[in-house]
């Protein structure tokens, strides 16, 4: 079986936002930005990967989800668990010191983990929690 990954979804609530720390500070390529009724579907994705991309989206338009769902969904955002990805760089210190020059919220610096990898760990403008690990 021939399966990939093409897209992972994250939520946002700033597309501006979330289209400057994905574009500007971690250096991804815009895919996509389409709008509609008022919001915005952004995809983006590492530079010389077509085939992977994160698609950033509105919370609030998936369909069939109740009020009280989007209450917990926003409050999950704003404390930064309602979702992860996890990212790999070769040049974690150099992708750390770009983050900690934005106005990304550190939640770890580079850390040799128990688990045998080196990473760390960031917040994007709508608390999605970003871990980096470095590649060997």
């Amino acid at each position: 079986m021939d399966i990939t990954i093409h897209s992972s979804f994250l939520p946002h609530n700033d597309p501006d936002a979330s289209l400057a720390f994905y574009r500007d500070t971690l250096g991804f390529e815009v895919r996509n930005d389409v709008g509609y009724k008022g919001m915005r579907w952004i995809t983006v994705g590492p530079a010389g990967q077509p085939g992977t991309s994160i698609v950033l989206y509105p919370p609030s338009a998936t369909p069939g989800i109740t009020e009280d769902e989007r209450r917990t969904i926003a409050e999950m955002m704003a404390k930064g668990t309602f979702a992860t990805i996890l990212l790999a760089t070769r040049d974690l210190d150099g992708t750390f010191e770009r983050l900690q020059a934005s106005e990304a919220e550190i939640v770890q610096e580079p850390t040799e983990q128990p688990y045998g990898v080196r990473d760390c760990a960031v917040r994007d403008p709508a608390g999605n929690m970003l871990r980096i690990q470095a590649l060997r």
